[in-house]
């Protein structure tokens, strides 16, 4: 059976792209790194594509708030492209300045907030994953990862509303590095198709990646996630 194709949507600022690229690989995807110039000047390249990974980083410096100026351009400028990609059911996951691009789309429900601690976090941190509806994570045990942002701080009028309707994808276990509200780390929408989460599965795909591998303490690859949402795409 022939690798899916995901599309790895970067912009100005963007620095995560060749690390989720590298995840795919690994999680048995054909990336294509892809430029958001590239994908207004021809959305038919998402066509052909089975899945979309909004990279993170900080996309045009974070001017105006963070991943402001990449929703305006992609919801003004391949809105209906995007929405309709959606609509056939094919996986799409933010992560960090990804995700709060796609809270700006509407694509994702909720809002990201300046740190509680006022200041950028730089850490490691454990991610418990619930039950419910997002295709990225069924089956998937807790995960560990980095986290690397200014405004990580989820915000949402209904936090309990959103967990009963399956749509808490990850929450952060122990220590709320940003002050989410009930801890939320991820998102998905209503149909689970659509993930968001501030933390970066990407940089822990091999155990060497995380700071406690010489001790033998290491566990919960963030490769699990792209293997997941690379198997939905595959058997869809």
């Amino acid at each position: 059976m022939s690798a899916p194709t995901a599309l790895v949507l970067a912009a100005p600022g963007t620095n995560r792209d060749h690390d989720v690229a590298f995840a795919l690989e690994l999680a048995g995807a054909a990336p294509r790194i892809t430029l958001l110039a590239e994908l207004l000047a021809d959305p038919t390249v998402l066509h052909d594509a089975q899945l979309l990974v909004v990279a993170g980083g900080f996309s045009y410096a974070d001017a105006l708030g963070a991943g402001r100026m990449w929703s305006l351009q992609l919801t003004h400028g391949v809105g209906d492209t995007l929405r309709a990609f959606v609509a056939a059911g094919k996986p799409v996951i933010g992560i960090c300045n990804g995700f709060q691009v796609l809270t700006r789309t509407g694509l994702l429900p909720g809002a990201l907030g300046h740190n509680a601690s006022g200041h950028f976090q730089c850490e490691w941190g454990r991610l418990d994953v619930p039950a419910g509806r997002c295709v990225w994570t069924q089956g998937l045990e807790p995960i560990e990862c980095p986290i690397a942002h200014g405004e990580g701080r989820y915000v949402h009028p209904d936090p309990a509303g959103l967990a009963a309707n399956g749509q808490v994808a990850f929450t952060y276990a122990g220590h709320n590095p940003n002050g989410s509200q009930d801890a939320i780390a991820g998102v998905c929408d209503e149909s689970g198709v659509v993930l968001g989460l501030m933390p970066h599965p990407e940089n822990h795909v091999v155990a060497r990646q995380h700071p406690r591998h010489a001790r033998g303490t290491a566990t919960g690859l963030g490769l699990a996630v792209f293997q997941q949402g690379v198997r939905y795409a595959r058997e869809r």
